[in-house]
Formats: structure tokens, sequence, C-alpha cells
């Protein structure tokens, strides 16, 4: 099973954007800059996210059925509606609104509970507190930058540039009634499906509103996420306190400790990271046994027997968008590519299913 930090991390709108405005003029550094500086720390918003990568709709379905947990994959389909507050780094709440259901992921602490008023199921997740001294008890590890809003995807597009990306700054424009700065990255790549990532940057508090992800030999967008309504004020409180409603099916699940966690004899042993962007061609990084080869857009990351999500297999309308191929089974996207092979392994990156294949043979 992926950590949950990991499934909530493969969750990837339709969005207010004004005509051009007029703003002090700034480089690609100066932007980069200004992100990294955001004081926002609080705010409640709606997000607005759409996905054209040709995947079938994936309703919400079964227990817990839940963003990050159940259906991940249903965030790379169609369009969605979410209201999101947070507070601080531990603090997090984000509501989906279905046509005829609501779905509640709240964060607060070590503790997150995952809601879908469809069939009125919970899971409630704990993270267990350290064995240690109290001064040397590290933050629970319920990251709320992992909630999908526009500044947590811009922050891993922002984390992987490199040599391979150019980097510019396009035209000023306006996002939930916010004036923004347009940074736009360009691979150089020639293998990978991506053409360009725009990310627009409150010219004020220095906070992403929007992201775009636009694929090659396309003139829409292939996956946007925004803010379209934001207030920075510190929300409710009461938002973070979560109580399942009466009659509902409640499941509880712990999550193991990390077994490499600072001791008070000293800093853990140094581990692998499997980070895109970082490295050099034909690079092997390993963590928790997901495997990344290439570097930056090329990148293909690998997962061993087993780690197929759910959806792969059970999900009706997902079975039939893969197709058959030598070894097992692939889905192909505007923008990801996806090798299910007969002995469990897993292959995805944002490259052609033949860059897949390949690392596959290699191995």
């Amino acid at each position: 099973m992926l950590p949950f930090a990991l499934a909530i991390a493969v969750v990837f709108g339709a969005v207010q954007a004004g005509a051009s405005v007029s703003l002090p003029p700034k480089s690609a550094e100066e932007i980069v800059a200004m992100i990294a500086r955001t004081e926002v720390r609080a705010l409640s918003g709606t997000v607005e996210q759409d996905a054209g990568l040709g995947l079938p709709e994936l309703p919400a379905s079964g227990q817990g059925a839940v963003p990050g947990a159940a259906s991940a994959l249903e965030f790379l389909t169609g369009s969605h509606t979410a209201r999101v507050y947070v507070d601080g780094p531990l603090k997090a709440r984000l509501q989906i609104l279905d046509q005829m259901a609501e779905r509640d992921v709240v964060i607060n602490g070590g503790d997150a509970w995952f809601y879908n008023s469809q069939d009125n199921s919970a899971t409630h997740l704990t993270v267990p507190a350290p064995e240690m001294p109290a001064q040397n008890i590290p933050t629970p590890e319920m990251p709320t930058q992992e909630i999908p809003t526009p500044e947590a995807m811009a922050g891993r597009f922002l984390a992987a540039i490199d040599a391979g990306t150019e980097v510019t700054v396009a035209e000023a424009s306006s996002v939930a009634g916010q004036s923004v700065y347009s940074l736009l990255l360009n691979p150089r790549s020639t293998e990978t499906l991506v053409d360009s990532v725009s990310i627009d940057v409150d010219s004020e508090t220095g906070l992403p509103l929007r992201v775009e992800v636009r694929a090659k030999g396309q003139a829409e967008p292939a996956y946007s996420l925004a803010y379209t309504q934001l207030d920075l004020s510190r929300p409710d409180p009461a938002l973070f306190a979560f109580t399942p409603p009466q009659g509902a099916t409640v499941t509880e699940k712990v999550v193991p400790a990390k077994p490499d966690r600072p001791t008070p004899d000293g800093p853990p042993a140094p581990e692998a990271q499997a980070t895109p962007g970082h490295g050099s061609p034909g690079d092997d990084s390993r963590s928790h046994g997901v495997t990344v080869t290439g570097h930056g857009w090329d990148s293909v990351i690998a997962l061993p027997a087993g780690s197929a999500p759910a959806e792969f297999t059970s999900n009706p309308q997902l079975s039939q968008a893969l197709q058959p191929v030598d070894g097992g089974r692939a889905l192909t996207t505007s923008l990801l590519s996806v090798l299910i092979l007969d002995d469990g392994r897993v292959y995805a990156g944002m490259v052609p299913l033949e860059r897949l294949q390949s690392a596959a043979a290699a191995r």
C-alpha cells in the first residue's frame, strides 16, 4: 500500500480569469522568489479542476471513497468543484461537491477523516505519537500541503525545474479577482508529452492561484486547477473538528511509524529520494519500493508488484480503457502513460508508452 502522502500526492479548472492586467514587470526569477517567500498560511476558497486527458469518468463508489484514498484516479477525469480550508501546516479540510453527495477530507494534527455522504461511510486515519522525549517529538506526518490545491501542484512543478526547463514570463491577467503574474515552464525535452505548464501567481501574496498543463498537439489545457473564490482570513476552527454522522460506518486505520525516525542518539540514516528533476539521465533512485529512472520531464516511476491502484481492476470503465500490450496492459492519455505488467509491476510517466516499455525491458 502506498503511504498516505504519496496516495494523496497522486491527486492532481475551469477558472474565473479576467482580461490582461497591468503590473510592474518582474523576471521569472523574481516570480519564483515571490512564491518561495509567500506568507499565506490560512485560507478558504473554492477550487475548480478540469481534466481533459481522455479518460472515462470514474464516479466515486464504495465505502470511504474519497480523494487520496479509495479513488485518487477519479480526480484525473472530468470536472470537480471543491471547498478548501487551510489553517497552518496541520489543519486542512477539503469538501468535494458531487452532484448527489458530498465527500470530505479533514486533517487535524495526527488525525485524518475521510467521509462519503453517499453511503454514509468514514475512514479514520491516525498517526501514532513517536516514543521519545517531548522536546524531540517531530511534527506528525499528516501533510496538508498535499491537499489538491494550485499551490501544492505548483510546488511540485517548481521543484522539478532543471536545465531541461525553459522558464519565462507570460502576460499578466487575473484569477479569482486577483491580479496575477504568469510563469511559463517549457520542457526542452522531445520525449515528454507535456508542451507547457503555466503557473499564475497572486501579485500581492505570491500564492499560486492557477496551474494549467498543456499537452503537445492540443490547443486547450489538458489539465487545470484553480481558485475561483479566495479568502485569506483564518477559517473557523470548528471546520477541522469532525464527528461521523449518526449511523455512519467507520473504519479505523493507523499509519505505521517510519523506521527511520530521528532518535536522541543521532540523525536517521540517509534515504534515497525518488524525486523527478534531480540527478542525471539514467539515474535510478529508490524510496519505499518506488523507483525513478531518468530525470525531469522524462522521468519514469516504477512501482513494485501489487502496487497498482484498485481502480485498474475494479472499475469497469477504466478496465475497458486499458489496452492490451506485450506483457500486460496500458493506459495512455494526452499527458500520462501507465503500463501494468502481468507480473504486477507498474510503470508511469508523462512520456509516451514506448518509453515505459523500454524502462520495463531494461529490468
